[in-house]
Order: structure tokens, then sequence, then C-alpha cells
């Protein structure tokens, strides 16, 4: 059974810095894809994908203020947002496509106080 496990929320002033990370447990097809999505009051955003090869992909709302990456030996994937913006705050939830099967982490919350 894949489980995912996140960490690293929390409330930061607008143009702070946090760092998501997001652990992966079970069988886990070599390659996969992990990634961010955020869950505002009646918005769903994927933020941010990152595949077992190296491939990118970051909604446009994010780019050149967050970064994900990889550490696939620790089959981690993290979360790093600058410059917050109190528009970036929801329930940020990673997720993790293995063998054509969607994994979901429980959520962690990040608000951004202007």
């Amino acid at each position: 059974q894949v489980q995912l496990v996140e960490s690293g929320g929390g409330l930061v002033q607008a143009g702070g810095s946090l760092r998501l990370s997001c652990a992966a447990s079970g069988s886990i097809s070599s390659f996969n894809v992990m990634g961010w999505y955020r869950q505002a009051p009646g918005k769903r955003e994927l933020v941010a994908s990152m595949t077992s090869g190296g491939s990118t992909n970051y909604a446009d709302s994010v780019k050149g203020r967050f970064t994900i990456s990889r550490d696939n030996a620790k089959r981690t994937a993290y979360l790093r947002m600058n410059s917050l913006k109190p528009e970036d705050t929801a329930v940020y939830y990673c997720t993790l496509r293995s063998w054509d099967t969607d994994y979901w982490g429980q959520g962690t919350q990040v608000t951004v106080s202007s």
C-alpha cells in the first residue's frame, strides 16, 4: 500500500518562504510522477510536478517562485516556496502517480498573511 506523508506547512508572512516535504512508502513504479496540488475554497490547482526522470511542470501562478525537487533514493519530493503571497494560502496535497494509479497525501495547510 502506497502512503504519502507530508510535512512543512504553516503560517508565514507575505514575502516569506516555506518548504514542503512528501515522503512516499510502499511499492512504487520506477517511472512515476510526484507533485503538489493545492486546494483553496472553490479552486483546485496543480502547483508543480516532477517525473522520476527529472522533468518538471509548474502552474503559471508559481513559476519563478516555487521549485519542486526530488530525492529518488529517499522517495521524497520537496516544494520550495519563495516570495509567498496571500493568494498562495491553501491546503497543499502531495500526489504520486505510480502504475497509472494516483495517490494523495493527507494535506498540509499553508497560510500566508498580508
